[in-house]
């Protein structure tokens, strides 16, 4: 698993990290990509980023905490349901062994 680099040589929450590493590996992603909400016909700038949007597939939410809550959860179903995406993963790098970081959402 090619996030297990990112974990050990770079920065722990840093989505530029994980998306060269998906640059090198010819993926196409999006960073910080705004998710704006309409409401009543009016398009709402409501400060939601999705921290990394694969291919228009996946979204990965970055974290480094000590546990991850229901309210990070609550955050990526939200993002799913807005954007019609299925699936979202939530990482986060404070763990011993990247694999127990490592959540997946499906909506």
């Amino acid at each position: 698993m090619f996030i297990a680099h990112i974990s050990k040589e770079n920065t722990p929450d840093n989505p530029e990290c994980l998306c060269r590493e998906l640059d090198l590996r010819k993926i196409v992603d999006e960073r910080q990509k705004a998710l704006p909400v309409e409401y009543k016909g009016v398009r709402l700038d409501c400060g939601y980023r999705l921290d990394v949007v694969v291919g228009d597939k996946l979204i990965v939410e970055l974290k480094a905490v000590e546990s991850l809550l229901p309210i990070h959860k609550a955050q990526l179903l939200t993002y799913l349901k807005l954007t019609g995406i299925k699936i979202g993963l939530i990482i986060n790098f404070n763990v011993s062994a990247l694999k127990d970081g490592v959540q997946r959402i499906s909506n």
